[in-house]
Parts: structure tokens; sequence; C-alpha cells
């Protein structure tokens, strides 16, 4: 009966083994923007101290990710940005608004096997779109730019670096242009048991008020299985390095997300 119990016990533990390794694997490709996974991250942001009526900031992204396969050697991985945002005195005595803000939707054409030197990158255009409910929760501009990602996983690390920029070609006349960079380099180790630690900027820079917006992300995440689905569940802690003028004056945010994965069978 004991052998027939170490047996058991063995059997089980090397059938951990595979399922330790897939889930790691997915954790990783989490890390990669242009990786070839359907995934459907909710995130959400806490920033307060905006402006001089210290106003607060909640955030919802809905942010799907869909690789398009177009033929055996590309993809195209599209990336959208679905805000939605309730605020408070965000600019100065400016009451609550709740609702949808401003969609922002980007297009990755990337290589399916990385470069001889290990690199991934994708590159296409991102697109602005004025979708907000309320005046206060967007630009009221469309806007058009590049985008582009470029990264490199080497055992358990990933380190890279996003970026794109927008110019508004068509919008509300009384509402100020678009000209703005957004630059993303990020790192990530992810564990055999699918543990992962991130730290990234989201840094934006203001070409017409000239002024940068510079949060500092660190985040730790764990992929779980939650039946036959995996998920992967996210908290953080956001440090403002650099705000605008109207921007949060309290140093730290937080982040929590939840991300649904739905890898090929």
């Amino acid at each position: 009966m004991k052998a027939l119990q170490v047996g058991l016990i063995a059997a089980a533990s090397l059938s951990s083994v595979p399922a330790l390794a897939q889930d790691q694997d997915l954790a990783k490709q989490l890390s990669n923007p242009v990786a070839s996974l359907i995934s459907l991250p909710f995130q959400f942001n806490h920033d307060s101290g905006y402006g001089s009526a210290d106003g607060e900031k909640n955030v919802l992204n809905v942010q799907p990710v869909i690789p398009i396969d177009l033929n055996e050697n590309w993809n195209v991985i599209a990336r959208v940005i679905v805000p939605i945002i309730d605020q408070k005195d965000i600019a100065g005595e400016s009451g609550s608004q709740s609702g949808l803000g401003d969609i922002l939707a980007s297009f990755f054409f990337s290589p399916k096997e990385p470069t001889a030197n290990g690199l991934i990158w994708g590159a296409g255009p991102a697109f602005y779109l004025p979708t907000a409910s309320d005046e206060l929760l967007g630009a009221e501009k469309w806007a058009i730019g590049p985008t582009a990602v470029v990264l490199k996983q080497s055992g358990n690390w990933t380190f890279g670096g996003l970026a794109n920029h927008l110019w508004s070609v068509a919008g509300e006349d009384d509402r100020n242009d678009i000209s703005s960079t957004f630059l993303q380099p990020f790192m990530a180790y992810t564990t055999p048991t699918a543990w992962t630690f991130s730290l990234n900027t989201e840094s934006t820079y203001d070409w017409k008020a000239e002024e940068w917006s510079v949060p500092i992300n660190m985040q730790i995440a764990k992929l779980m299985q939650f039946g036959a689905q995996p998920v992967s569940l996210q908290v953080g802690a956001r440090y403002w390095a650099d705000t605008p003028e109207n921007g949060p004056k309290d140093d730290w945010g937080a982040r929590a997300s939840v991300t649904w994965l739905f890898p090929k069978g």
C-alpha cells in the first residue's frame, strides 16, 4: 500500500510540472504586448490630488487584445483601450462626471518569429477616437500617429519598450490640438510558479503644453486557473515622478487588474 501511495504522489507531482510550465509561459506572454494571445484585461486605476480642488479620478480600462493571422509569417495585433471614467473636481470646482472616455486603438504588424538575436517587435498605426460621453472626459479631437514596440525575452526576464506619437487631425476647434508622445519602457520577471513582478513607466509628453506626465508603476501578478480558464490577477502602486500643472499632486496612486486569457487550443 505504501508503495502505491508513493507512486501516486510521484505521478501527481510529475503531472503538475507541465501545468506549471504552461502557466509560466502564459504569464510571460502577458508581458509581451505583441504575443499571439487573445486576452481581455480589466484594469482599474485610482489617482487623486488633481488641480486646485484636490480632485480625484477612477478609471476602468477595458483593453481587449486580439491577434489576427495575416499569413505564415506575420500577425496583426489589435490592442484597444476603452476607458470608463468616474471623476470629481478634475478641473477645479468642476463637479462630477462619469461615463465613457476617448478610445485608443493600436495595430501592430509583427513577425511571428523573433529575429536572429531574439528580438520581438511590431509597428503600425494608432488611432485616438473622441468617444467621450462628456466634454470633461475627453479631448474632443481625432488623432492618428505611429506606434511601435520592441522587446526581448531571456529566461524568466522580459525587457522592452512601447511608444507612440499622436497628432490631432480633426475635432472641436475650441479644444486644444493634440501632439503627444507616449513612452513605456518595461521590465518583468516571471517565476516558474507564474508570479510576475514588473516595473514600467507610462510617460507622456505634451508638445503643445510642454509638460510631462510620468507615472512609475510597480506591479505583482499571479496567473491562476479557474477550472479550464486561465486568469491573471494583478495589484500594484504608482508613483508620480512628474505631472502636468493640473495633474495629480498626490505622489501615489493604485492599480488592480483582472485579465482573462484565451490561448489557442
